[in-house]
């Protein structure tokens, strides 16, 4: 079997499409979405991901504003930022990128942003309407990785899905949001044992744990669906935790690294602001 590639990129490409339609029709009725992204020191990695942010927002035709704060900002000077962007109505999604300095609280620095402009779905409210199935922010690479399934008509509900890796930000809300779509969900850990005999269960295979090329051909199901999460760097490219050489023989759908689930990540932040927007103005 040869797997069929889905390119996260391609769908991202078309989804927001559809997403400059509706911000364009939004303006004609007087609602203006608008992203403000905080982002604090200078690290490589986080200022890439900022630009590329900004870069998507525009695209669409959307409002988005950097704040950028020196390394030293106190946690304090966040928390009024965030408190003063809470009260201005014109903006609709806050998010702040990840990591923080060490002197400051990531945890109360989500717990700061206004639930109803928590873009990124982290706010403690937003998770818990995740894990009762109420509508929320999802946040977005989980998010992006239900919509990827959904657009190439992979059916979750009844199937067994397996998740190595349990982060806050990819593998609890990604089996959660499957389980809300009636998927049996099994976690996979550093802690767990045989795991190969799970991942060999898997209906459909989500990788996300950071560890280039984890999961080979030898530890899926022959038909699974494979989505590789990991992003790591190998010689000096760009390599997920599975092998997707081996993977793709035995698999029947298998996402790549680059240029799989990534682009999808900033395409759900831009649903989400746009979703807030709508909300704010009660459309």
């Amino acid at each position: 079997m040869s797997a069929e590639v889905i390119y996260g990129k391609d769908l991202a490409t078309q989804i927001r499409q559809e997403m400059k339609e509706e911000v364009a029709s939004l303006s004609k009725e007087g609602i203006h979405p608008k992203l403000v992204v905080i982002i604090v020191g200078e690290d490589p990695a986080s200022q890439s991901y900022v630009k590329g942010k900004q870069r998507a927002s525009e695209n669409i035709g959307m409002e988005s504003d950097l704040l950028e704060l020196s390394a030293d900002t106190s946690q304090e000077k966040l928390l009024e930022t965030i408190e003063q962007l809470n009260s201005v109505s014109s903006v609709h999604g806050i998010l702040v990128q990840l990591p923080l300095p060490d002197q400051i609280d990531e945890q109360k620095v989500i717990e700061a942003i206004d639930p109803r402009k928590d873009v990124d779905g982290f706010h403690p409210i937003n998770v818990g309407k995740l894990m009762t199935g109420q509508d929320t922010f999802y946040p977005c690479t989980p998010y992006g990785i239900l919509v990827m399934l959904k657009r190439a008509n992979v059916t979750v509900e009844g199937k067994h899905v397996v998740v190595v890796g349990r982060s806050n930000l990819v593998g609890k809300p990604v089996g959660q949001l499957l389980l809300n779509e009636n998927a049996t969900v099994t976690y996979c850990h550093s802690r767990t044992k045989n795991m190969k005999e799970l991942t060999q269960q898997a209906d459909i295979l989500i990788v996300a744990v950071g560890k280039p090329r984890m999961i080979t051909g030898e530890d899926i199901a022959e038909g699974a669906v494979v989505i590789d999460v990991g992003v790591n760097r190998v010689d000096g490219k760009l390599t997920g935790d599975v092998d997707f050489e081996s993977a793709s023989e035995k698999a029947s759908f298998i996402t790549p690294v680059p240029k799989g689930v990534g682009p999808m990540t900033i395409t759900m932040l831009l649903h989400n602001t746009i979703k807030a927007a709508k909300w704010i103005h009660n459309r």
